[in-house]
């Protein structure tokens, strides 16, 4: 009798957790336990309007990942992930649960400069038993150079790192040869300081200083510059790029989404147009520290530039 009460009490369990999850619009096999240890969902397996926010932005984060964890781990490949800035690990936990712990191999790397935020992802993965999640309480830029780390990462994702931490993201995926990076960049505030030093001369220099004269402009426009050079960057570096939007802007204001898949096709006329950028903009001392790996030059005259589809 208390065989059958125990098989009965389990599937009530199992008819309770695909209800919440039908009612929630859960991916298929996310688990109801993980959501609710990241207190996504309350105990209760309710869903409040900020968590759901946050998980909307994960799953559809998701949908631009799948495919890339798919296409790599063919063949019974396995793949090595590192999610930069973070945080409380939402998108790395998610990640494993759809896709790595199904696939049974391929590791995760968590890297975030907050250490209690460490801690609690570490502790909560071994309670968990995603045995193949590792957290580092280090800076994106620290975690290119440790030497514990895999030489090679087949993908890299940055989801609101904030200001040039998703550029230390970009420079990290060039040294580790990464195959994929998936960005959502955040606060870019280092072009804008660069727009306010060199205002005065700009408006001196040309009427396009007007799109940056007033503070509000200055911070909106160097958020725009700094993603389109980032995305010229990985052009040149042999990137075929896409960009859209994470979700709809009432979610959230952060919400432009970078996906860069290797070619190996180093677009030179985008090298050429991200230097011309920084010269129109005043912007040249940044080369050398945010885009190492420019060309030097350009094509001999007669050479045919390899230039990107619209």
């Amino acid at each position: 009798m208390a065989k059958n009460d125990k098989k009965l009490a389990g599937k009530k369990s199992v008819a309770a957790s695909q209800d919440i999850s039908a009612q929630l619009d859960l991916k298929p096999g996310q688990s109801i336990e993980l959501l609710k240890a990241l207190h996504i969902l309350t105990r209760e397996g309710k869903l409040n309007q900020d968590s759901r926010r946050k998980l909307k932005q994960v799953y559809h984060l998701y949908q631009f990942i799948e495919p890339i964890l798919k296409d790599l781990s063919k063949d019974g490949a396995s793949v090595t992930l590192a999610d930069h800035g973070a945080g409380k690990s939402y998108l790395g936990f998610i990640l494993y649960d759809l896709h790595f712990k199904a696939a049974g191999q391929g590791r995760i790397y968590g890297i975030e400069t907050r250490a209690p935020l460490v801690e609690a992802s570490q502790k909560l993965a071994v309670e968990l038993g995603f045995e193949r999640m590792e957290f580092l309480n280090m800076s994106v830029a620290e975690s290119t150079h440790v030497d514990f780390m895999p030489a090679q990462f087949d993908v890299v994702t940055a989801l609101h790192a904030c200001d040039t931490a998703t550029d230390d993201a970009i420079a990290f995926g060039l040294e580790k040869k990464a195959k994929a990076m998936v960005l959502v960049p955040c606060c870019q505030a280092e072009v804008a300081a660069c727009l306010r030093q060199t205002k005065a001369m700009s408006l001196s220099r040309t009427p396009l200083a007007e799109l940056w004269r007033h503070p509000i402009h200055t911070r909106e426009m160097g958020s725009q510059i700094t993603n389109v050079l980032r995305c010229l960057y990985l052009e040149a570096c042999g990137y075929q790029v896409t960009v859209t939007e994470l979700v709809g802007w009432e979610h959230s204001m952060k919400n432009e989404l970078i996906v860069a898949r290797y070619t190996g096709q180093k677009k030179r006329s985008a090298a050429q147009r991200l230097r011309e950028l920084l010269k129109e903009f005043g912007l040249e001392t940044l080369a050398k520290a945010r885009y190492p790996h420019l060309p030097e030059s350009l094509p001999e005259s007669g050479t045919q530039a390899v230039i990107a589809a619209d």
